[in-house]
This record gives C-alpha cells, structure tokens and sequence, in this order.
C-alpha cells in the first residue's frame, strides 16, 4: 500500500510529505513514476513530496497516516532504511566464505592462491558452482542464470559468514533482474567483498537490503597484495578494523563532513542511472575510482552523474585510483572542472580502486572527511 504523511518538514522553502510503500521499493517507484516524480527524489526508503503535490498522491491512490504511523508501517514492512546500512559482523576463524564469480572469468591459479590466502586466517572457502564454469560469452564467468543463482544461493545459506567476488570485469549488472530481492531481505545480514564491476551488487546490497558491504581486494587479487596490504585487509574483515587514509585537495573542506559512505566504479555507477539500484549520493560522501578510462570519458561519467542528480545533495567526493587513465594532471584537472562546482570538498589520491593497495573501505558506514585530507570509515560490528 502506498501512504504519505501531511506536509509537515519544512524545507528549503517550502513544506513536504514522505511517500512510502509497505509493500515494496518496486511499488513505490513505479507509484512515484506515474506521478511524475523523479528518482532522485528517492531517499533510502521514502520519497520527499512537496506540499503541492499532496492533493495529487491522494487522488492517485495513497493513503494518508500520521508521520507515526508512516515510519511504524514502514519497521513492520522490514523496509525501514537508516541513515547508516546495517553493518555486517567481522568474520572469525572457522566461518565460511562461499567464493563467487558475478561479473568476468578469473584464473584459477589467481582464485587458488587467494583461496590460501583466505584459509591461512582460519576461514573456510568454497567455491560457488559457477566459478571457472565458462559462460555463452568469454567475458562473463558463467551464463547468468547461475551467476545470478550463485550469488542468491551464497547470500541465503545460513552458514555462510561472506560472499567473496573473484573479480570484477563485467556481468553483476546483469543479474540484478533474476536474483530474488525480497528472498534476500529476509535472509540475516552478511558481508560482501569486491570491488570495480562489483559496484553493482554493493549498490544493491545497499539501496534495496539496507546492508553495509566491503568495497575491496576480490580473491584473484588476494596472492598479489603486498604484505602491509594483505594485513590491512585482514584487519578489516577479522578484526572489524575501521579505514583511515590520507589524500590530496582539489577543493578543500571548511569542516568535518560525515555521512554514510556510497559509490565505487566511476563507469559502473553512471551505468547504473535509472535502475531501482541507483540511488543517489544525497546526504553522503560519494567514493569514486576507475580504470582504462581516457580523460574525455572520465568527464563524459562525471557529467552523467552530475546532470542525472546523482550527485545532488552530495557532502563531499573522495576520489581514489584512477589506473591507467592517462596523464594524472589531466584527470585531476577533469575532477577538478566537474566536479568543483558541487560546492562540496573533494578530495583525490586514496589509495583505493585498480591501484597497488587498494584499501579496503564499507560502503554504507560513517565516514568522516576531514580539514587534514585524511578520510576515516567506519568498520564491521
């Protein structure tokens, strides 16, 4: 059922309501749709409505409840959506990694000594059924009915502790349409890990579980970490060790800005844009990094997202690798003219994405950008 509350938040002018669905985000957003109202203005679990527009959701079907009743509707659903995703627990020795491959194929040496790697800190690995299959298309690690199987199958079974990526490449997009969403709601939080064309899923996870997930290393890459940075991953998902890194200014911050942290692949979350995943970076600091993209196409992103709205609302970007995407100045001056005029800090140079470390940050966490340049995310429970 769709309800709104009466205008009662005031705003940037003017009075808004909350538009919700206790059924689902599918409903709401196909609701919303015929009533015009664009996605970006989807906020976690809710549409903000302004006033003007109330007598017109009424006459369309929803139905009116007190802000109390909104929210407790909402709880019962299990669509209630905090500011903060619901964090995940660190993993322990003797819990289960159920390694998938989502998106491209991966060399089974490379899984075979990321697999060593897992089980020299007392986990226990297995390998989805899908890994090292093959799929119709040599980019895609098996067909994506059981790419898409492997991962719902992980994510469900209750002795699974992590759902660990192979790698990234290309393909988690295209699963999104055959896992079952509500089926995966249902099951207990757990963590996921990857990185690059793993964005897909973490935005997913994000916007349509509620779940906070691990933007890291994917298995194949585990054996090639150096030590310092196999042992602050280690940290991360064993210890529940939060992330501290430094970076560089293109736009200085004033301030401390916090907010949960969203984003990843540059390329993939501009793909993203009108899909039930996409969300948006309001209220958050926006995490951005890619690879083998020319400078002309890292403008081309930046623009989608910034035209698109993603990036309306956002309180500060922080921008790491961009690997093999040409001369670094170019694309710094690209960040710079793109995103400059968000009027929010941004900050460039950690060490996260497609480079050498590749620090291991929780999308959906706290994280805390400071006047140092040093941005602090917060860890598992």
């Amino acid at each position: 059922m769709i309800l709104i509350d009466p205008p009662s938040v005031p705003a940037r002018g003017r009075w808004w309501s909350h538009l919700v669905s206790d059924t689902s985000h599918e409903e709401l957003h196909a609701f919303a749709e015929r009533l015009g109202i664009p996605r970006v203005a989807f906020d976690r679990d809710h549409y903000d409505l302004p006033a003007d527009h109330y007598e017109a959701a009424l006459a369309a079907g929803a139905v009116a409840v007190s802000p109390k009743e909104l929210v407790a509707r909402l709880a019962r659903a299990g669509l209630r959506r905090a500011k903060y995703a619901v964090r995940p627990r660190r993993l322990a020795p003797g819990d289960t990694v159920r390694v998938v491959a989502p998106s491209g194929p991966a060399r089974p040496d490379r899984v075979a000594a990321g697999v060593e790697v897992l089980e020299s800190w007392g986990l226990r690995v297995q390998l989805a059924d899908g890994v090292g299959r093959g799929g119709p298309l040599r980019y895609l690690a098996a067909s994506d009915e059981q790419r898409a199987a492997d991962l719902q199958q992980a994510w469900c079974d209750p002795e699974v502790a992590a759902v660990w990526a192979t790698r990234g490449g290309y393909g988690a997009q295209r699963l999104l349409d055959l896992v079952d969403i509500p089926v995966m709601a249902a099951a207990a939080p757990r963590l996921l890990v990857g990185y690059s064309d793993v964005t897909a899923l973490h935005r997913a996870i994000g916007t349509r579980l509620g779940v906070a997930s691990l933007h890291g290393p994917g298995v194949a890459a585990l054996g090639e970490l150096s030590a310092d940075a196999r042992a602050r991953l280690r940290e991360t998902v064993m210890a529940g060790a939060g992330t501290e890194l430094g970076g560089s200014w293109l736009v200085p911050a004033q301030e401390e800005v916090s907010g949960p942290l969203v984003g990843g692949n540059l390329a993939v979350l501009a793909g993203s844009i009108g899909t039930p995943e996409a969300g948006s970076a309001r209220g958050s600091i926006a995490l951005l990094e890619d690879v083998n993209e020319p400078p002309y196409r890292i403008d081309r992103l930046l623009t989608q997202l910034v035209r698109s709205g993603w990036m309306r609302g956002v309180r500060a970007v922080v921008c790491g690798d961009f690997t093999r995407c040409g001369e670094p100045a170019l694309v710094e001056d690209v960040l710079r003219d793109r995103l400059g005029a968000l009027g929010v800090p941004v900050l460039v140079g950690l060490p996260i994405g497609h480079g050498v470390d590749n620090a291991p940050v929780l999308l959906g966490a706290r994280a805390e950008v400071r006047v140092d340049g040093t941005v602090r995310v917060g860890g598992l429970r």
